[in-house]
C-alpha cells in the first residue's frame, strides 16, 4: 500500500483528497498543514504540522514518514496579495517547491504539483497541455516558475493545472466564489460579478480524484484538471442563485477594469481536458452536479 504525504492538508483541496482516502481508497495518507488539524475526523490517517517554509522542517516529516507521493497542494492562491507582498508569494510557490523536489529526488518520491490556468494570458483559451504559458501577475509568474523547477528536476512528477475550486469544507472561515456568492445573496447583499472574464470552474471533489489517479497510474508530465463547461463569472454566480433559487437582481454585472484590482487576470482560460479523461480516466462532474453534491453536503453540516 502506497504512503501519500499531502501539503496544505487544511485547505479546501487537502480536505477533499482526506475525504476521499477515507471513503475507501487503498493507501496510507499523512496530511500535513501549519498548525492543528481542521479536518472534521482525526482517524483512518496520520496528521503531522508542517510549515512548508521550513526546510528543516519538511525534510525531518518526510524521512519520518517515508511517503511514495508527495501532493503538493499548499501555495499563496490569493492573486492580489501575491502581487502586494511578492517576497511570502516567492518563498510560498516557489522556494517550498524547491524544497520539495530536492527531497523528492533524494528518496525517489512521485510529486504531484498543483498549478493553475493564471500561467496564461487568455488570449486563446481554452488551452491544452502544450500551449505557450504568458503569465500576466506575479501569481502567475510563481507558478510558471514551479512548474520549471519540477520539468528540469530528476524526480518523478506530475502538474497539474486548475481552475476556480470550489466546495464545502468543513473550516468555515474558508470561502470559495460559490460559497461566496451564495451567501452575500442569502443575506440579500448586491453583489459586483466581473461579465468579461471566462472560465471552467473546477469542483474540489474531481480535482481530489485526479490527485489520486495521477498517483494510481504513476503519471508523469502535465495535465489539465478543472470543471469542463466553460461560463462567465457573471453566469457561474447566475447559476449559483437560480439553483439555491436566490434573488438574481442583487446581481450587478461589470466589467473587469471598473474593479482596479492589483493584479491583472486573463480574460478566458479554460482548459482541453482530453488528455487527462484519456490517461488517467478523470471524470469531472457537471457545474450543476457540483451544486447538488454541494447542497447535499451542507445540509449534512
Amino acid at each position: 500500500m502506497k504512503t501519500i504525504l499531502v501539503t496544505g492538508s487544511n485547505g479546501l483541496l487537502g480536505q477533499k483528497i482526506t475525504s476521499a482516502v477515507l471513503s475507501g481508497k487503498q493507501v496510507n495518507l499523512v496530511a500535513t498543514s501549519k498548525g492543528v488539524n481542521r479536518f472534521k475526523s482525526t482517524q483512518g490517517y496520520e496528521y503531522a504540522e508542517m510549515d512548508i517554509l521550513d526546510p528543516v522542517n519538511v525534510r525531518r516529516v518526510v524521512e519520518h514518514y517515508k511517503p511514495d507521493a508527495i501532493i503538493h497542494t499548499a501555495a499563496l492562491t490569493n492573486v492580489d496579495k501575491c502581487e502586494s507582498e511578492k517576497e511570502l508569494a516567492y518563498q510560498l510557490n516557489v522556494e517550498a517547491v524547491k524544497t520539495l523536489v530536492t527531497i523528492c529526488e533524494e528518496y525517489n518520491i512521485q510529486l504531484v504539483h498543483l498549478s493553475t490556468d493564471f500561467i496564461f494570458d487568455g488570449m486563446a483559451g481554452p488551452y491544452d497541455e502544450l500551449a505557450e504559458p504568458n503569465p500576466l501577475s506575479y501569481y502567475g509568474q510563481t507558478k510558471l516558475e514551479a512548474e520549471e523547477i519540477i520539468k528540469n528536476s530528476n524526480c518523478k512528477w506530475a502538474i497539474l493545472r486548475t481552475i476556480i475550486v470550489y466546495g464545502v469544507i468543513s473550516d468555515e472561515s474558508r470561502s470559495n466564489i460559490v460559497l461566496w456568492a451564495k451567501g452575500a445573496l442569502e443575506k440579500g447583499d448586491t453583489i459586483n460579478v466581473v461579465n468579461d472574464q471566462w472560465r471552467m470552474p473546477t469542483l474540489a471533489e474531481d480535482l481530489a480524484e485526479c490527485c489520486l489517479l495521477a498517483i494510481e497510474k504513476n503519471a508523469q508530465g502535465i495535465f489539465n484538471a478543472s470543471g469542463n463547461e466553460m461560463m462567465s463569472i457573471a453566469e457561474l454566480v447566475r447559476q449559483v442563485a437560480d439553483f439555491w433559487k436566490l434573488d438574481s437582481t442583487l446581481i450587478t454585472e461589470i466589467s473587469a477594469a471598473s474593479l482596479n484590482q492589483a493584479a491583472k487576470r486573463p480574460v478566458k482560460t479554460g482548459f482541453i481536458l482530453d488528455k487527462t479523461i484519456k490517461v488517467l480516466g478523470y471524470k469531472p462532474h457537471s457545474f450543476e452536479e457540483g451544486l447538488s453534491l454541494m447542497d447535499q453536503q451542507l445540509k449534512e453540516r
